[in-house]
């Protein structure tokens, strides 16, 4: 279904803002104008956000054989990346474009295969990545090798030609703003050079604020910094995915009950985190729309779900008022939102999807 600003019939349901997205994924290319932009589709998988994205972006990095099967479907020709731990042999030996190898082990399986490929061996690298929400590298983590996992890969490698070194990867932290992520990326290319590589994927970790949605990472400052990092013939990639997409995605329910318990004021919504796991997953508040789609001041309420657990929280003491049959709506829900929610627990229905494309 596609709408225009109206809010759907049948709640719960999301709301994806495609015009929006699209306008977003542009400024973000224009500011990038010497990387690589790939999206990481864990962020979201939705066919019509893929099908925006796909304008703006150079391929798309995936972390299954699923994922990898739902891109190829959709665009058959796309540059895709593929990484994550613990491949399976039909992800080790899949058709993608570069294939980022995390242990000496998946080297070897794939080396015994006979297969040909292109990879990027995923480093992780010593540093500091303090303030960062996730860390996926900077220490022991299952995620990539130690620079001795990374020579021990390249002794691999010598002596054949059917797997070829192509780079390096490293996404090691996820959460900073641009300022902290072009120091991961200086250090990350000192290491490749030393290596002597000249292909570096830097991943993606750019910050995404749910507590002060208009703050918004610093793209120019970002590519201007890779710009002058960078060096003649090297090949930057970065493969951003929450920072492209949540801003399009809206979540929008409505009041079934509201009461007082023990004094504290709560108003229970029809769906819950089982639709939209974010505010669970990262101990968050989900914020509300704009203002204009807002519920008034009140009384502070704590907006919970429907389901039969106390972490069914989607918002902690918001200052709104909340009646009986009043819609609410989710701002920043176009990321790790459905797709990672526990969709089947108690088995309530799914909740619906819509998409708001530019008048004409």
């Amino acid at each position: 279904m596609t709408l225009n600003g109206s809010v759907p019939d049948e709640l719960p349901a999301y709301v994806y803002d495609l015009a929006s997205l699209d306008a977003h994924a542009a400024a973000v290319r224009a500011a990038l104008p010497d990387v690589e932009l790939y999206y990481a589709v864990k962020a979201n998988p939705d066919p019509e956000l893929l099908r925006v994205l796909a304008r703006h972006v150079d391929g798309f990095e995936v972390s299954s054989g699923g994922e990898l099967a739902h891109v190829r479907g959709l665009f058959p020709g796309v540059p895709v990346a593929l990484g994550g731990p613990g491949k399976t042999d039909a992800e080790l030996f899949g058709d993608v474009t570069r294939l980022h190898v995390e242990s000496p082990n998946e080297l070897r399986r794939l080396l015994a295969s006979g297969r040909r490929a292109d990879v990027l061996l995923r480093v992780n690298l010593d540093v500091p990545v303090a303030g960062a929400s996730l860390t996926m590298g900077g220490g022991a983590t299952p995620f990539g090798m130690d620079p001795g996992g990374i020579d021990e890969c390249v002794a691999l490698l010598s002596g054949q030609d059917a797997v070829r070194l192509r780079g390096v990867h490293a996404h090691l932290a996820s959460g900073l703003e641009a300022a902290a992520l072009l120091e991961l990326a200086a250090a990350v290319l000192t290491y490749a050079r030393e290596l002597g590589v000249q292909e570096i994927n830097l991943g993606g970790g750019m910050a995404v604020s749910y507590a002060d949605p208009d703050a918004r990472f610093d793209w120019r400052s970002y590519g201007e910094g890779l710009t002058r990092l960078r060096r003649p013939g090297e090949v930057l990639r970065i493969e951003p995915g929450r920072a492209l997409s949540v801003y399009c995605g809206r979540y929008v329910t409505r009041v079934i009950d509201v009461k007082r318990v023990h004094g504290e004021l709560f108003a229970v919504v029809a769906g819950g985190t089982h639709h939209l796991r974010t505010p669970a997953t990262k101990g968050h508040s989900q914020p509300l729309a704009a203002p204009q789609a807002a519920p008034p001041p009140g009384e502070p309420v704590t907006i919970v779900g429907q389901l039969c657990t106390p972490k069914d929280v989607l918002a902690r003491r918001v200052p709104v008022s909340l009646a009986v049959g009043d819609v609410v709506e989710f701002a920043m829900a176009g990321a790790y939102a459905w797709n990672i929610s526990h969709h089947d627990f108690l088995m309530h229905p799914k909740p619906g999807f819509h998409y708001v494309c530019p008048r004409t």
